[in-house]
């Protein structure tokens, strides 16, 4: 079978060419030891399979380097191309070999988008070669891939072999954050079942890869590395898949501005980073903010799962009181539960443990023991208690860790943190993980484990409690836009949120009647739709109550260019929300909820989600908003209605879901009120109309 027969089904589904081949070729082989295609040579000869060797410039048929690679493929299976040439001949390679038969091909060498528009062009020489012949490409600018249970290391770089098989896969963006990964893991006692580098994604994405871990059945938990985001949507429905049946554990690069350097490294824009991490979470990926935190996660996630749960106990046992009190500390930053012991447990502790130590939550038991068994065994049977989290110093004079572990009767998984130094303690770190026991080296580390099992047990609990699909909105017709300010309110209303009495006024006699009909005081403001942030311009005029004011906030509105006013009634005090939905470019519809006005945009509080969502998805934001207190009746101020809140937030979504027309909607400020919640300004935006074969449409 040639890669021109190859039909549409095993273009989407045959990555084991890939990753499990039959037979692989060096393609650009090299003599000079110093070469890239030396050095693949050299990590591909443990390979069991068939290996070739390619060279058309320096064939040596005595040594096994063939002149080409259908010359090499006469001697055995070529399912897999490792292309070693210049970024200018990687078409032509490639198209060669899925014409000797290959399925899919490694670029190597760097020296395309990244590099400008030449570089652009050898890229789209490439797409154009895997479109035309179905063949599978990882790369260009990538260090390849390891595969250690297969004994296949598609990697250049020094010591790649020596990371050993294991559980956990790596796909990461970058080909150097692959192997530093993998590296960690190895040194963090785990090994990998597949470490994959994109690079600049030519054909393969990570939905692609992550896609077919789904059938992995070495495979036991996912670290996920990502730099941008080319299709949000087919991301995020691979990682939801996967993480029905594997934790998927996910490093967002892009928290500060690094998208120069991102555009530089792969060719391509870095992505939102907080609405990329919002989607991920989202699709039930655990996050992390570092790689030391991700191999700690996934390395805990590789060997226990919780069950699905809304907000699991953690119990927690130290057999030192300081780095105990560093573990609280941060599970308390991780909003983890940390419920105290009933009586029962502390009188069954007080059975083991001297009276000074602590007994409620950390245990304390003041040094390692042997009693440290019977500790966890108590604290374990807790109701409250569903993981267990303990830490010791390596103490071997005074008990043997694994032993203790051995006579534990596992009633609810365990978590250890051993610190030390010398030879004995990775030995021990190894024992306990082979006992399948996540284990780290410091508390940060074992809180980085214990927050990653919680996240994945809540983030799974939350997927199936918001399972039902959201509504859309019936029978509501935004038109073509532009909308002012009094056309998003009605759009508004036809939407069931509220909003506070109004009148539209096209001149002075109108804006008098409507003060006239408008009991209290008014808000008065320049109604147009071409001016988004009215305040700037000196738009608005607040607390308009007599006729001699409404002349003078007139006047004022007229200097600042209104051709028709808005005069609504003045909303009761309150705090200030901003929800708002738009169309993100990379993942479409995004729902955004945060504190108001002009303190969003300074303290960037805000909480994000994909649209469309359900009521609990969006009453679930509110949990990430740092100022959430000030929504819980702070200092006798109005109680927010989760329910409430969530309603207009999947009204939101829903509308933008549901319109293409639409590119943003945003109500800014949604007033918190002991009245309830009203909209007090409201900005909708159409979206450019889109231009197709010189056909202009929504």
């Amino acid at each position: 079978m040639t890669g021109v027969e190859l039909d549409g089904l095993d273009r989407l589904d045959g990555l084991d060419a890939l990753f499990a081949p039959r037979g692989v070729a060096v393609v650009g082989a090299s003599r000079d030891p110093a070469k890239l295609g030396a050095a693949l040579a050299r990590s591909v000869a443990r390979f069991p399979g068939y290996v070739a060797l390619v060279n058309a410039r320096d064939p040596a048929p005595a040594a096994g380097v063939h002149a080409s690679i259908a010359e090499a493929a006469e001697h055995g299976p070529v399912d897999l191309a490792l292309i070693c040439v210049p970024a200018r001949g990687c078409a032509d390679a490639v198209a060669e070999a899925a014409k000797a038969g290959a399925r899919a091909a490694v670029i190597y060498g760097g020296g395309f988008a990244e590099a400008g528009p030449e570089g652009e062009r050898y890229q789209r020489d490439l797409a154009a070669v895997a479109e035309r012949t179905g063949i599978r490409l990882l790369g260009p600018n990538t260090s390849g891939f390891l595969s250690p249970g297969r004994g296949l290391i598609a990697s250049f770089v020094p010591g790649a072999a020596d990371v050993p098989a294991g559980r956990i896969a790596v796909v990461a963006a970058s080909g150097g954050v692959n192997h530093a990964l993998a590296y960690l893991l190895a040194e963090a006692g785990h090994g990998v079942s597949l470490a994959v580098g994109l690079g600049n994604g030519v054909d393969l994405a990570a939905e692609d890869v992550l896609d077919h871990l789904e059938s992995d059945e070495r495979t036991t938990a996912v670290a996920l590395h990502i730099e941008s985001v080319a299709d949000g949507r087919k991301l995020v429905g691979a990682v939801a898949r996967l993480a029905a049946t594997r934790p998927v554990v996910a490093l967002v690069v892009g928290r500060h501005d690094v998208g120069a350097f991102a555009a530089s490294h792969t060719g391509a824009l870095a992505t939102s980073w907080r609405t990329t991490r919002a989607a991920l979470a989202q699709a039930g990926a655990v996050l992390v903010d570092d790689e030391r935190e991700l191999v700690d996660a996934v390395g805990a996630l590789s060997l226990l799962r919780l069950p699905a749960a809304a907000d699991p106990g953690v119990g927690i046992v130290t057999a030192q009181a300081g780095p105990g009190l560093l573990l609280l500390d941060d599970l308390r930053g991780r909003h983890a539960a940390v419920p105290e012991l009933s009586d029962a447990t502390v009188g069954a502790l007080a059975e083991h443990l001297p009276p000074l130590t602590y007994q409620r939550n950390p245990v304390d038991t003041g040094r390692p023991g042997p009693g440290f068994a019977a500790v966890l065994t108590a604290v374990a049977a807790d109701p409250a208690v569903d993981l267990l989290a303990g830490y010791a110093l390596h103490e071997p004079d005074a008990f043997d860790l694994p032993k203790a572990v051995d006579a534990y009767p596992g009633t609810v998984p365990l978590v250890l943190g051993v610190g030390g130094a010398g030879d004995d303690v990775p030995r021990t770190r190894r024992a306990l993980i082979d006992r399948g026991i996540p284990v780290a080296g410091d508390p940060h580390g074992l809180a980085a484990m214990t927050g990653a099992l919680l996240a994945d047990a809540r983030a799974r609990h939350r997927t199936r409690a918001a399972s039902v699909p959201a509504r859309r909105p019936a029978g509501i017709e935004p038109g073509p836009g532009p909308w002012d300010e009094d056309q998003a309110k009605t759009l508004l209303d036809s939407l069931a949120v509220t909003t506070m009495p109004r009148r539209a006024c096209a001149d002075r006699a109108e804006a008098h009647r409507a003060l006239a009909e408008l009991s209290g005081p008014v808000a008065v403001k320049l109604l147009d739709a071409a001016v988004l942030h009215k305040t700037e311009i000196g738009g608005v005029r607040l607390g308009v109550r007599t006729t001699e004011e409404l002349d003078a906030a007139l006047d004022a509105l007229r200097s600042a260019g209104a051709p028709r006013f808005l005069v609504e009634r003045m909303a009761p005090a309150g705090v200030d929300l901003v929800v708002g939905a738009r169309r993100d470019p990379v993942f479409g519809p995004v729902v955004l909820v945060g504190l108001g006005g002009t303190t969003a945009e300074a303290l960037a509080d805000v909480a994000l989600r994909l649209a469309p969502l359900t009521v609990p998805e969006a009453a679930s934001m509110l949990a990430e908003l740092a100022g959430r207190a000030l929504l819980e009746g702070w200092r006798g101020g109005p109680v927010l209605d989760p329910a409430a809140l969530a309603g207009v937030v999947v009204a939101l979504g829903d509308l933008l879901a549901a319109h293409r027309e639409l590119e943003e909607i945003e109500i800014n400020p949604l007033r918190l009120t002991h009245q309830g919640l009203f909209a007090l300004d409201a900005v909708c935006i159409a979206a450019e109309p889109e231009v197709s074969d010189g056909r202009t449409h929504h």
